[in-house]
């Protein structure tokens, strides 16, 4: 475990990074945000179905919830394979968004058929000049450049417990998992963490979202949002242990923000006003 870095300072861009099942029929607090901060009533959103086995149904469900939310224009961009995501029409797509929303399913999926290709690149590039990147679930999860596969739930932190791989590389820095109170994964984010250079966790629970701006995240949601900073831990057995056997990390800070709650991703502190 590396600790005592630094997070980088963020693009122009801004991330709304969703903790998986959020709500899509009543007040749709989290996807009103996302389609707020993308231009409201006149964004212009990519939903990117890359992730999920039933792209057609599960585009046409985003296309109704963002329509009733006021979007002026929404397209699907599937993206199976790689070839696809070299696809000048999807390109374009992006280059003329004001918001691309990743959904749920695999993040692999979207790894495979997504990184290191034209769409990835003017995604970041999309990003940097200042549009919302959302996602949600594995759309979540795939934001860091180091990112959780798959993992248990429900288990004490162990070396085995998590799979990690590249992620796209939007938010750096960080581990994100989701689903987090709900399938009670704190043992699987802490696992991460203590494999990773990354110094701060962020578990995320259903229909909430990290909401990343300017080197600062807000939390909104129903939910909360569980931040584990490591960047100052006093011991870690994780260099000492075979893969069976139980992690143990002292002196690590634990943060649980609800809905309105800042924090500051430099200084690794909430804000609290």
């Amino acid at each position: 475990m590396q600790t005592g870095e630094s997070l980088p300072n963020n693009p122009s861009g801004q991330l709304v990074i969703i903790g998986g099942a959020e709500d899509k029929e009543g007040d749709c607090k989290v996807l009103r945000e996302f389609i707020r901060r993308a231009g409201g009533t006149k964004a212009r959103i990519v939903v990117m179905t890359v992730a999920t086995s039933l792209p057609g149904e599960v585009g046409e469900t985003y296309i109704n919830v963002f329509e009733r939310l006021g979007a002026e224009h929404i397209q699907v961009v599937d993206t199976p394979q790689q070839e696809d995501a070299n696809d000048p029409k999807a390109i374009e797509a992006v280059e003329n968004a004001t918001g691309v929303f990743f959904t749920g399913g695999d993040q692999s999926r979207i790894v495979a058929a997504v990184k290191n290709t034209k769409l990835d690149e003017v995604i970041h590039k999309r990003y940097a000049e200042g549009i919302v990147v959302g996602g949600t679930s594995a759309g979540a999860a795939m934001m860091p450049d180091i990112m959780i596969i798959e993992g248990d739930s429900e288990t004490n932190p162990r070396v085995n417990v998590v799979e990690m791989g590249p992620g796209m590389a939007f938010l750096p820095g960080v581990v994100v998992d989701q689903h987090f109170l709900q399938r009670g994964r704190m043992g699987r984010l802490l696992s991460a963490l203590a494999q990773q250079p990354a110094v701060l966790g962020f578990g995320i629970d259903e229909n909430t979202a990290v909401v990343v701006n300017d080197g600062k995240f807000e939390v909104v949601g129903e939910g909360a949002v569980t931040v584990v900073d490591v960047a100052d831990v006093t011991h870690c057995n994780v260099d000492q242990l075979l893969h069976d056997e139980p992690l143990a990390i002292c002196g690590a800070k634990l943060h649980i923000l609800p809905h309105g709650y800042k924090f500051d991703l430099q200084s690794r502190k909430p804000i609290v006003n």
